[in-house]
């Protein structure tokens, strides 16, 4: 030890000796800082590679328009569907239209003009024959649809032509209507109550048959 530093220990004693070959400790505070996050790889690369992002975007595109694809596909099958049932629901009525002017022949023979009795003759003659081209039609039609809704059809016209077929045979015999009175025809003059139970077969099996081609949700 120097003189001087002696002397100097010996004037402040609370002073710490230093040592000539002792570190220098910096006093100074060191501010902290926050450690910086790591950069999410996918991120990273993702904003570096417009490759990736434009797959994804692609891949997005592509299944929103394949999902829009099925549902327009979808919508497009039931719309074809109802159109079907509907168009088969015209023709069974029309059908049955054809089967209830045939019905109702009984009815126009009475009433028809007694002032003219060859033009009726004729006029009526010519209705019946397309009444008759239209029952013929429809039988084949209805047996090409359906098989039971076809039977169902056969046996109604049978039963119609054996039961209006008398009526109207009568009815020719008839005199024809004169008077108001007249008009009224009484179930002893026509009686088809026969063809009630014909006609509800034939309503069932066109719509067990409608039913049928019904989608589930809708039964």
């Amino acid at each position: 030890m120097t003189n001087a530093s002696a002397s100097t220990t010996l004037l402040n004693p609370t002073m710490p000796a230093v040592s000539p070959t002792a570190p220098t400790r910096d006093t100074t505070t060191t501010a902290s800082t926050a450690t910086p996050t790591p950069p999410n790889p996918v991120t990273t690369t993702a904003a570096h590679d417009p490759g990736i992002l434009v797959t994804a975007i692609l891949s997005g595109a592509f299944l929103a328009a394949l999902i829009t694809a099925a549902i327009n596909l979808w919508l497009a099958r039931r719309k074809s569907r109802e159109e079907e049932r509907n168009r088969l629901r015209n023709s069974f009525a029309e059908a049955f239209a054809a089967y209830g002017a045939y019905k109702e022949f009984p009815y126009a023979i009475r009433r028809r003009r007694a002032d003219a009795p060859a033009e009726e003759r004729i006029r009526l003659s010519e209705a019946l024959r397309e009444i008759q081209a239209s029952l013929v039609y429809h039988l084949a039609w209805t047996a090409a649809e359906s098989e039971t809704v076809g039977q169902a059809y056969a046996n109604l016209i049978q039963q119609v032509r054996r039961t209006a077929g008398v009526a109207m045979h009568d009815a020719w015999k008839s005199p024809p209507a004169e008077s108001d009175e007249t008009m009224n025809i009484p179930p002893s003059a026509i009686d088809l109550s026969s063809l009630a139970l014909h006609e509800t077969t034939y309503m069932n099996a066109v719509r067990t048959h409608l039913t049928r081609l019904a989608p589930w949700w809708a039964r």
